[in-house]
């Protein structure tokens, strides 16, 4: 396991940079960049350093037989809380139960595996804002999430070693095309790209890489053009994600990922999204599944707690 350690200049250094950075850009709850608001998208990190609660997100998906086990259906429950400790620096956890349950049908005839569950290795991220231009609608920021060995249930084989995955996110809003080009203003583009490290030598490296193609219909009915479309569906947000793991070294096997069309749903305190999950070749997987996830808006819901900082904030 790594260990980071600073010194107390080092520290200081830091906490001058984060309030320094704070003052050239307004602080903005959510994941507003100018006028364009960038969703908090199921399959790939968005670049907000904010007040967030994604709870509950809902995989299903049905995994073929291997030489390890039969066929079973896969059905995951996760959740994640950030919060904003300093000016665009935030802190976060995730977790995920998974439940595994085996195939009724066998092709020897014999009883079926029971049915297992227990939850994932914990994760911890931490994410900094880097630079944004609100007039461009451009976000750029970096980070590290840490997946945390040995913290989930033994029974389902998870690591016992941690893997380190600093990473580097953006987002970019088209809302500064020309005029003649109004209708591709709403679209939007976010990405992610991380070389994940495991903490065993004997695995491979991996770069993970995703992006989100977006296109809100909020924004064009607000800031292009009101076509007069009707609740629910001037607050729907059509988008198709890529996420994509490329192993690096040791035999690691080919890039498998998944294509995720789907679509968002913006409420005053909430958004629900859906996605398919569509595997991307063959080393991927057979199999078509599906996920819903709840974005709880907390900063609008409890604004006197979030929405702000722990520290060098505003208040409110």
């Amino acid at each position: 396991m790594h260990h980071f350690q600073f010194g107390k200049t080092a520290v200081a250094a830091l906490i001058a940079a984060f309030v320094l950075n704070s003052l050239a850009t307004k602080l903005q709850a959510h994941g507003f960049e100018g006028d364009r608001f960038f969703p908090p998208t199921i399959q790939t990190e968005d670049p907000f350093a904010v007040d967030e609660l994604s709870l509950p997100v809902i995989s299903a998906v049905n995994n073929p037989a291997s030489d390890d086990g039969p066929k079973t259906r896969e059905i995951d429950i996760s959740g994640e809380f950030t919060k904003e400790i300093f000016p665009k620096f935030a802190l976060g956890i995730s977790g995920t139960y998974i439940n595994l349950e085996p195939s009724k049908h066998t092709d020897d005839g014999s009883d079926p595996a029971p049915s297992q569950g227990g939850f994932d290795n914990i994760s911890l991220s931490a994410k900094y804002q880097i630079w944004e231009n609100p007039e461009h609608e451009f976000i750029f920021s970096a980070g590290v999430d840490i997946d945390l060995g040995g913290t989930g249930s033994k029974s389902l084989g998870v690591e016992s070693f941690s893997t380190y995955t600093p990473s580097l996110y953006f987002g970019k809003g088209f809302g500064d095309l020309p005029d003649e080009l109004k209708y591709l203003k709403p679209f939007a583009l976010t990405g992610t790209v991380g070389y994940a490290t495991p903490g065993k030598a004997a695995d491979s490296n991996s770069l993970e890489w995703g992006f989100a193609v977006e296109y809100s219909l909020p924004y064009l009915q607000e800031h292009v053009e009101d076509i007069g479309l009707p609740h629910p569906f001037k607050d729907l947000i059509p988008l198709v994600e890529f996420s994509m793991d490329s192993p690096q070294n040791r035999d690691g096997g080919p890039t498998t990922g998944t294509i995720n069309p789907g679509i968002l749903w913006e409420g005053k305190y909430c958004q629900i999204g859906a996605e398919a999950v569509i595997p991307v070749n063959a080393h991927t997987g057979p199999n078509i599944g599906a996920v819903v996830q709840v974005q709880i808006f907390i900063d609008d819901l409890f604004p006197k707690v979030f929405g702000h900082p722990i520290f060098f904030g505003d208040n409110k």
